[in-house]
């Protein structure tokens, strides 16, 4: 069986903030990033959700960590269960700001982060099933200005690194 990551943007959802209120954001998708090796965005850019809705990505992407192909992957996942650095062990979800068709001077903004522990999946050898994350302000890490809903498969992946681990 071919060991992977499964990654899975469901939805977001926000909360009031200045992110609702500023109508320069009108669109949004989602990046994710695992670490240097995974960059994958929605393919859709969505119209902001208002009070109280979500838009819907049911966007699934996956990154193999089999040790044939995939060695920096999963060295890369040793070190996390190894020495732990905990800003380096999540995958980073952010919010990003898509301008208008018509407003091509303006630039993607990133407008929030979310993270997903990998380190955690491990210790509590739980998968994150269409969970819902925090999303936190770019301009201030203490607010909270919304939900992502996410899936993170990982720990079939990291329990296989770990044996591995124990072998070398």
């Amino acid at each position: 069986e071919v060991e992977k990551i499964r990654i899975k943007i469901t939805s977001l959802g926000l909360t009031e903030s200045r992110i609702t209120s500023d109508e320069t954001i009108q669109q949004l998708f989602v990046e994710c990033r695992l670490n240097c090796f995974l960059a994958e965005e929605t393919p859709l850019s969505l119209p902001k959700p208002t009070g109280g809705q979500r838009i819907h990505y049911n966007y699934s992407t996956v990154i193999n960590v089999d040790k044939e192909d995939n060695h920096a992957e999963r060295e890369y996942l040793k070190s996390i269960l190894l020495k732990p650095d905990p800003p380096a062990d999540s995958l980073k979800f952010t919010v990003v700001s898509d301008p208008p068709e018509d407003e091509q001077d303006l630039e993607c903004e990133d407008i929030g982060f979310a993270y997903v522990s990998l380190k955690e999946i491990f210790q509590k050898q739980r998968d994150i099933i269409e969970q819902d994350i925090d999303v936190f302000d770019s301009q201030d890490a203490s607010a909270i200005i919304g939900k992502l809903t996410v899936t993170v498969e990982a720990l079939n992946a990291l329990r296989s690194v770990h044996e591995e681990c124990k072998n070398d």
